[in-house]
This record gives C-alpha cells, structure tokens and sequence, in this order.
C-alpha cells in the first residue's frame, strides 16, 4: 500500500501559463509527497495537459515557483527532467515502433564503454526492470511494435525506471487497456508507491481514482479549485461540482417517453453480417430517433462491427440496408452518401487532421454543400463551423485554432460536429467518451440525445456499461463476436450485462 504522508517532492505555487489569447493556468498550487498516488481532475481544458507539459519541460512557466525535492527548479527540455527523476507516461505512447525494447528503455541513455554503446547490459539492465514490474516475460529483443497496447505501457514504465525516477505522471493511463489489464497497472503502480515513487494519476474515471487515489487535486480553467482531498471519500458530488463549478446530478439527459403510436420508423438494417475471426451473423435495426448501444467487452467483434456497417471493412456475408436501399459492401462513399456518419474510437489518427484549423476539420464531409460553383471560401467554413461550435459549446471557440490543441473532450466534439454539419441521418459512435472528463461527457451525451430528437438514429459502442444503459434506448450485448441478448436498456442492469459478456469461455481465452 501507498503512503500518503510521505515528505513532499513536489510543490508548485501560483504557477502561471500563457499561451496568445488563453490563460492555460492562472495560478495552480500542487503538491505531492513521496509514496502517494496524487490524482488530478479536471474538465477536458481545465489545464491538466499544460500542467504536465510544464512538469516535464515541455513548456516553462511564466511566473509561479516549481520546487523539486526542496529546491527550486526550471526544466530547459524533458531531458533534463527525467534527468532529474520526473518522467511522463502520456496517453499516447511516445515510444519508437521499430526499436526493440531494450533499445527505447535506454533510448537518449545507452550504457556505454569506451564510446561503445553495451547492447547486452542493456538487454540484462531491461528484463531485471521488467521483472521487478511484474513482466518478466516480455522479450527485451522484441520490437516494441509486436506488443499489445499494456505491455508497450509496461515498456514506458520501464524506461521511466532506467533513469531512477522518484515521481511519475501517467496520463489517462487506462484508456486503451482491457478490465484485467487496468487491474495489473493498478498493482505495478502500488509496487511503486511501495518503493516511495510518488505517482500523479490523471483520469476521468472516478471510479478509478477511488481504487487507486490517496489525494486528490481538482483544476477548473487553470486554477486550483480544490486540493488535498481524500481520493476514496470525497463524495462524488463534491468532486463534480469543483471541475464544473455547478453540480451534475445525473449526467444523463432525461430519456424521452416512448410514443407506442409512432415508434421508430426503421432506419439502419442488419442483416445476418459475418467476417472470420471478428463477428457472426450479426442483425440488429436502429430507428429514426433512436439510441442503440452495443455493450461487450475488448474483443468481442463490436468495434470491427461499426467499421463494417460504415464500409471501411467488407463483411465475408450478409447486408446493410439504409431506409430500404442495400449498400454497397466495403464502401465508405456509398455509407456517406446515404447519410451515414462515423466517429471512430481512435479519432486523433482515423477523424483529425491535427495540424489544420477547427473549421477544416468540420467542413471536410460537407465541402460540396457550403461551396459556391465548386468553390469555397475559409469565411463560408468559418461560418458555418461557428454555428456548431456554438451549438456543442467548444472551448474555446475559435475555429481557426489547430484542433490539435484541444483537450481531448473538445476535439470529440468537433468530430460529432463535422457530421451535425452534413445533416447525417444516422451516426456510429465508438466509445464516444474515451478520454473526456464527466463535464464534457454531460454535454455529449445532451448532443446525441439531441440528435435523436431530430430524428437522427445513433448506434453507439462503449466499453462502459452504465453509459450505454443510461443513454441507449435498446442495448445489444455482444460476446466472442455473435449477439447474444437484445433488450430495452430499462430491462437490463449492469451485473445482468456484464454476466452476459463476461459468461462462458470468453475469460479463459480473453485478448491481452
């Protein structure tokens, strides 16, 4: 277990941040001791990623006080803060592909002798920190590229360790693993704290931090609006109301009363869809105005599902019929045409170009309709990216910023808000809350139940069960790749649903 009174390693005071026209921190105060798991929270654009970046050395504050272990600091680049003990795991892995893991455990650091880098230390140094982690059976040969997602975390833990670090920042470091792989990231960093490593956990997943968490710190626009909180006791309520400084009592929208006189006109069609090794034999409808979600665990077929509904994969059998009319198999172009809209579960690398504007990115599918004799205009995208900024609340509203700036939470909107634009009749959502705070997911969830009121159908995918029973109006739940229980989401509760994907030999056999 962690020791949460450990001495302090860590202290900011009134630390300032200034970007042109966004004050990314107004004057954050952190501590963290030595031994603890100090969680942060906050919305999507409360100033979690500017705090770590300037931890790490990615940016210098502009006024305000870092004190590392007593004394006081100022990071010229990341070199020379994980020089100093402080090393980030962010969400996205910054590990080198094709390198082995040996060589991006000691990459910028390789054991040398007499200007001849020791290949076999540092294959012998790597699988001792492996081992002392837990993973012991990772090659330390292996190319990074050839490993699953948690043990290409494990490889980030590991390099941390090889520059003898006393505090780690992990960045929604859960995001891309399964149940039981959350449960053994959960024992490494209790093996760490053990050591005295203090760790700083940043989530969006209460839950977790009540697992995992000793203290707690809350930001809201750049300031510290909490600090020192029990993790395991704070009510939730409390925690809620100082990320969004209002309290949420249910972050779902009130689910509209069934019309037994109208129903749902059907919209989406499925039927009898196969592709070897991912799922068989799959149907289902959606409604116009109506919420479907898919539950089922990593695996189970459900994402591979979508794509294929979409046409970004072929099915080996069966059809997708939209108001009537059969798609073309495997044809992203036809699905688009007939109204179809996807926002994938990786958006930074399949929905977002990082590198152009806000309006850019949500005018890409509605070229045509804002042209004028096959010409366009950035005023006309702007316009029209205004009114659906406005409309999901993004911050901040500047369409013409980079949208790879955004938090995560807000760059989620600008892929819903790209297919607001194209009038989409019936949008695929997979997990449509990874890496987005509860502020941001209340007004999410308030955009998709919108867009079923204007008849717009919604089949969504989400590893979390209580989201799809709060916001579906119909729940499919999906194991091994075949639907095995179809219900209205008030028939279902969450042991019942998990029992449904957990059941049968799926636990023996589970991906890793």
């Amino acid at each position: 277990m962690s020791s949460a009174g450990g001495e302090v390693v860590l202290r900011l005071t009134d630390v300032v941040k200034t970007f042109p026209g966004v004050r990314a921190l107004d004057g954050v105060q952190l501590e963290v001791r030595a031994g603890e798991v100090h969680c942060l929270l906050g919305q999507n654009g409360a100033g979690k990623s500017t705090l770590i970046k300037v931890l790490s050395g990615v940016h210098r504050p502009d006024s305000g006080t870092v004190e590392w272990l007593g004394e006081q600091v100022t990071f010229a680049n990341p070199q020379a803060a994980m020089k100093a003990g402080i090393a980030t795991i962010y969400q996205e892995l910054d590990l080198v592909e094709d390198l082995t893991v040996a060589e991006n455990v000691f990459l910028g650091h390789e054991p040398r002798r007499a200007g001849f880098v020791r290949r076999r230390h540092a294959v012998a140094r790597t699988r001792d920190i492996l081992t002392s982690l837990g993973h012991g059976e990772i090659p330390p040969r292996r190319p990074v590229h050839k490993l699953q997602a948690a043990g290409k975390q494990v490889v980030s833990m590991a390099r941390a360790l090889s520059h003898d670090a006393r505090l780690m920042i992990m960045d929604e470091p859960s995001a891309v693993l399964a149940h039981d792989e959350v449960e053994n990231l959960f024992r490494i960093i209790r093996e760490l704290t053990a050591q005295g490593i203090a760790v700083v956990y940043i989530s969006h997943r209460l839950e977790e931090i009540r697992t995992i968490g000793d203290r707690v710190t809350v930001l809201k626009d750049g300031r510290t609006t909490a600090a020192d909180l029990p993790a395991k006791s704070t009510p939730t309520s409390e925690l809620v109301s100082r990320m969004t400084g209002r309290t949420i009592e249910y972050v779902f929208p009130p689910r509209p009363e069934p019309d037994p006189a109208t129903g749902h006109k059907n919209l989406l069609t499925v039927d009898g869809l196969s592709r070897e090794g991912e799922f068989t034999d799959v149907s289902l409808t959606v409604g116009a105005g109506e919420i479907v979600g898919i539950a089922g665990l990593v695996g189970s077929g459900r994402s591979e599902l979508l794509e294929t509904i979409y046409g970004a994969r072929r099915p080996d059998t069966g059809t997708v019929t939209v108001d009537g009319r059969k798609l073309t198999a495997g044809s992203v172009g036809a699905a688009v045409r007939a109204g179809l809209g996807m926002a994938p579960e990786e958006r930074k690398s399949q929905a977002l170009l990082l590198g152009e504007p806000i309006y850019r990115n949500m005018t890409l599918s509605t070229f045509t309709s804002i042209a004028r004799f096959g010409f366009t205009s950035a005023r006309r995208e702007r316009e029209a990216a205004d009114r659906i900024a406005a409309q999901l609340d993004l911050r901040p509203v500047d369409v013409g910023r980079a949208v790879g700036t955004l938090s995560g939470g807000n760059q989620q909107k600008v892929v819903v808000g790209r297919w607001l634009l194209g009038g989409t009749r019936l949008l695929l959502l997979d997990e449509p809350t990874r890496g987005v705070d509860v502020g941001a997911r209340a007004e999410l969830y308030r955009v998709i139940r919108d867009l079923a009121a204007d008849g717009v159908g919604v089949l969504l995918v989400s590893s979390e069960v209580p989201e799809v029973l709060g916001l579906a109006d119909r729940v499919l739940v999906m194991r091994e790749g075949r639907v095995v229980r179809t219900a209205p989401a008030t028939e279902l509760d969450e042991d019942t649903v998990l029992d449904l994907v957990m059941a049968g030999s799926l636990m023996e056999g589970a991906p890793v």
